[in-house]
């Protein structure tokens, strides 16, 4: 079955918004409560050596990639940006559930209120959004690509 390049434009585009307000979401979350975020991360067992580097890189990345996904020339980056940091912090997830004693939390808003296995299961579902959208995101611009795209 073939599935119709409008329907494909339009769950990418839905993809890349959700992961979009995902990522503004939880960027401006950190910002405003940073002294509580920042040492959150140094009582993390993997992360207390580089804690202040990654306090502010973390958000800044965030926003850099919302960004990137809202613009089409570049949407392809960032959606292999948001697959991998969001592997990254599944992968986070599972070695402090784990193998580590102590599980500390430094997620913000309403992502602060799951606990650790939704918050798994939350970052499972949108590797497989980036997967989707990866998929369904013309490599190549061709003629028909290009005027598919326009809008």
């Amino acid at each position: 079955m073939k599935t119709s390049v409008s329907f494909k434009n339009t769950i990418v585009e839905i993809i890349c918004v959700t992961y979009a307000l995902l990522f503004i979401y939880a960027a401006i979350s950190k910002l405003f409560d940073f002294e509580n975020f920042t040492i959150q991360l140094g009582q993390s067992p993997l992360l207390s050596a580089v804690a202040g580097w990654i306090s502010i890189t973390i958000p800044v990345l965030e926003i850099i990639i919302a960004i990137a996904l809202l613009i089409r020339r570049i949407r392809l980056a960032g959606l292999y940006v948001s697959y991998l940091l969001m592997t990254m912090f599944t992968a986070y997830i599972y070695i402090i559930l784990n193998y580590s004693a102590f599980v500390p939390c430094s997620c913000g808003g309403i992502l602060e209120k799951m606990t650790w296995n939704q918050h798994l299961i939350f970052n499972a579902c949108f590797i497989i959004l980036a997967i989707i959208a990866i998929a369904y995101t013309p490599m190549k611009k061709s003629i028909n690509n290009q005027q598919n795209w326009k809008s």
